[in-house]
């Protein structure tokens, strides 16, 4: 099986459209998922219960799709990196990337030597446990493992510019809600800090050709969000799609089953 290619598919200014999965691990998840044409997942480690190896199960379970992992480790530590992408992520997408020192602690930390400093292990997870020769290898992970930037403080949007100057990271993704909240306005996202701060995010990523991510809960919110210049979107995720469409139908179910309610008056004698 061909080892995906996210560096390349973010590179692309195509409409790429991906969902998140925060609380489902079964083995049909990845076929599941094909079937309704997602080009990328984003898998969460930093907010759900997934330890290493289940997320491991997961990329597993995507691989059976064909669908890429981009996951969010718990944090930027070198051991969380190393062990996400050893056990197969196709990609990271880190969080609270606040500066461009960070940004290029995270590369060094992902890429192999010269780009940095990953530790090896082949013929594991990551490369599909395909044996092969070991420079080719190296380099070949090298071009093909994706860096996303979540862009979710207020530093982060201070350092915007420095951040989307580091060659190897792929796409800026704004971090909606945490940002909101360093901004010190919870969730107010029509109040003019939080545009203010999203269009620093907009005009960095233009300025250096970086694809531009962010998770939305809707469809006409995406489209919203590619209208402006957003070629990564990450339509809701796996819990939330699955509690909306239930409850959606219940009250759909109770609704037509409650007593009507007669339309004929009562005549006065």
């Amino acid at each position: 099986m061909a080892i995906p290619n996210l560096k390349r598919l973010f590179k692309s200014r195509k409409l790429k459209i991906g969902h998140s999965i925060f609380e489902f691990n079964s083995p049909g998840i990845g076929q599941i998922i094909a079937a309704a044409g997602v080009d990328f997942i984003f898998l969460d480690m930093e907010h759900s219960g997934f330890g290493i190896s289940e997320t491991k199960q997961i990329i597993i379970n995507l691989r059976a799709g064909k669908i890429p992992a981009l996951v969010r480790p718990p944090s930027n530590a070198s051991h969380h990196i190393a062990r996400v992408l050893d056990a197969g992520a196709d990609g990271l997408i880190m969080p609270m990337v606040g500066s461009k020192e960070e940004a290029e602690h995270i590369v060094s930390c992902m890429k192999y030597p010269p780009a940095g400093n990953r530790g090896v292990a082949l013929n594991i997870a990551h490369d599909h446990y395909v044996p092969g020769d070991p420079a080719k290898t190296l380099a070949a992970a090298n071009k093909r493992t994706a860096f996303i930037a979540l862009i979710e403080t207020a530093e982060g949007i201070d350092n915007i510019d420095a951040i989307a100057s580091v060659k190897e990271l792929d796409c800026l993704w704004v971090g909606h809600f945490d940002l909101s909240c360093s901004l010190g306005i919870n969730g107010q996202f029509d109040h003019p800090d939080f545009l203010k701060a999203t269009a620093k995010v907009e005009r960095a990523a233009k300025k250096h050709n970086k694809a531009l991510g962010r998770l939305t809960a809707d469809a006409a919110g995406a489209v919203a969000l590619h209208r402006k210049g957003y070629d990564v979107l990450c339509y809701s995720g796996d819990l939330w799609v699955y509690q909306q469409a239930l409850i959606a139908g219940i009250n759909e179910i109770r609704d037509g089953c409650a007593p009507r309610r007669s339309s004929r008056k009562v005549k006065a004698k």
